[in-house]
């Protein structure tokens, strides 16, 4: 339980933007009654189903989704609350634009390659989609440290930018720390450099780009050549060079390394887009 109102304090901080002690004090309240309701509590076994019939379960089964709770669930613990700000927040999730939110999951996690595929949820809302499918790929790469995976995250300047909160960044953060420790690895692709380093002064963008040991820029307008200076150890050179860099051209730094690279697909991925 704790675990889980983390993580969902990361995600209502999308929602909610960033909150004080009691808005955060009042929220938790409200998940937690929200869960009881549910037969959840900080007991763990709590998720698991109970025998029916008197019948003894030698492996004990986890509830199934349609006895989680869902975001109307949390929406409605909120009518009695005099504040309204929770609730007027939630209302585009609930019976709004956004209500395809207010469902039990049906991602299956069975495929060596999944794809969080958000597009249609329009710009502004790309962000929660984000979160959510990060959330539950970063559960599955945790489950089995022998197995190699990998996660990709384009865009990435939704979750640690201007636009997310520093809960979330943090988050993100997290990921790129340990995901070794997991036997895994994580890709980082933004189109615009400057949306890395603009929460926070930077902190998370900075934080993330140290943590990758393999760094590939494109060609970059003059504007971000000069963030990315600030962030990274570029030489005059290889500022002009990242200028000027045609299509498929990259200079990648690798450890301690700066090396210009032509990137060229293979017949086999070709093949694959065609």
């Amino acid at each position: 339980m704790s675990s889980k109102l983390l993580k969902l304090r990361g995600f209502f901080s999308l929602i909610f933007g960033e909150m004080d002690e009691e808005k955060v004090a009042i929220l938790e309240e409200k998940l937690i009654q929200m869960y009881e309701k549910k037969g959840i509590t900080f007991d763990d076994e709590t998720l698991y189903q109970k025998p029916q019939d008197g019948k003894i379960t030698i492996i004990p089964q986890f509830k199934t989704t349609d006895e989680m709770p869902i975001l109307e669930d949390l929406y409605n613990i909120l009518e009695d609350e005099k504040d309204k700000f929770f609730k007027l927040k939630l209302y585009p999730f609930i019976k709004g634009s956004l209500k395809f939110f207010n469902h039990h999951t049906n991602v299956v996690l069975d495929n060596k390659l999944i794809i969080g595929d958000i597009y249609d949820l329009g710009e502004e809302n790309l962000k929660y989609g984000m979160y959510m499918f990060t959330d539950i790929f970063w559960d599955k790469i945790k489950k089995n440290r022998s197995e190699n995976k990998a996660i990709y995250l384009d865009e990435i300047w939704r979750l640690i930018g201007v636009t997310s909160s520093g809960f979330v960044a943090s988050f993100i953060y997290k990921i790129f720390k340990t995901i070794r420790k997991f036997g895994g690895s994580a890709v980082a692709i933004t189109q615009d450099v400057s949306d890395l380093f603009s929460l926070e002064n930077g902190t998370y963008g900075k934080a993330i780009l140290n943590n990758c040991s393999i760094k590939s820029f494109f060609s970059l307008e003059e504007e971000n050549i000069l963030v990315l200076e600030k962030y990274a150890n570029v030489s005059e050179k290889e500022r002009i060079e990242i200028k000027s860099l045609k299509r498929g051209e990259s200079l990648m730094f690798i450890g301690e390394d700066h090396i210009l690279a032509k990137i060229e697909s293979s017949e086999y991925e070709k093949n694959l887009i065609i």
